[in-house]
C-alpha cells in the first residue's frame, strides 16, 4: 500500500485536544513512514491550521520545523495539470476543489489510498481508494 496522507492527520498527530485521535494517527504515521505520500496544500493547509486554528496555537518557528521534517516525505508539487485533474474530479466526483486536488496529488504520485477522515470511508474517487483511520 502506498498511502497519500490528509491533513487531519498530520494535525491530529500533534494537537493534544483529542488523545484517542492523537494516537491513532501516531500510529499511522509510524506504520507508513516509509511510504507515506503528501502534497504542497497538505504542507500549506497544515501549517495554516496549527498556528491559527490550534488551541493552543504551535508556534510560527516549531509549525516551520515540523513542515521542515514532512519534507523527507515525497512531496506532490501543484502544477497547473495538476490543478486541471482537481478541477475535473471535483465536478465528477461532486467534492470540494481542495478534496479534488487530493485526490490528483494521490493518483499522480500512484498512491492507492488517501487516509483522511474527510471523505467517504470506503469509497473509491477517480481510482483511489479512502481509508480513514479513525473510523471506529
Amino acid at each position: 500500500m502506498k498511502p497519500f496522507i490528509d491533513t487531519n492527520v498530520l494535525v491530529y498527530a500533534n494537537d493534544p485536544a483529542d488523545k484517542r485521535k492523537q494516537q491513532i494517527a501516531r500510529e499511522t504515521l509510524l506504520e507508513q513512514a516509509g511510504s507515506l505520500v503528501l502534497s504542497a496544500q497538505v504542507l500549506s493547509e497544515f501549517y495554516s491550521v496549527v498556528t491559527r486554528k490550534f488551541s493552543p496555537l504551535l508556534g510560527l518557528e516549531d509549525a516551520r520545523t515540523i513542515v521542515d521534517d514532512l519534507r523527507r516525505f515525497p512531496v506532490v508539487v501543484i502544477d497547473e495539470q495538476l490543478v486541471l485533474d482537481a478541477i475535473t474530479i471535483s465536478a465528477r466526483a461532486m467534492l470540494s476543489y481542495w478534496d479534488g486536488l487530493i485526490l490528483a496529488a494521490a493518483r499522480v504520485a500512484g498512491c492507492d489510498v488517501v487516509l483522511t477522515e474527510d471523505l467517504s470511508h470506503g469509497s473509491a474517487i477517480a481510482g483511489v481508494r479512502i481509508e480513514n483511520p479513525f473510523a471506529v
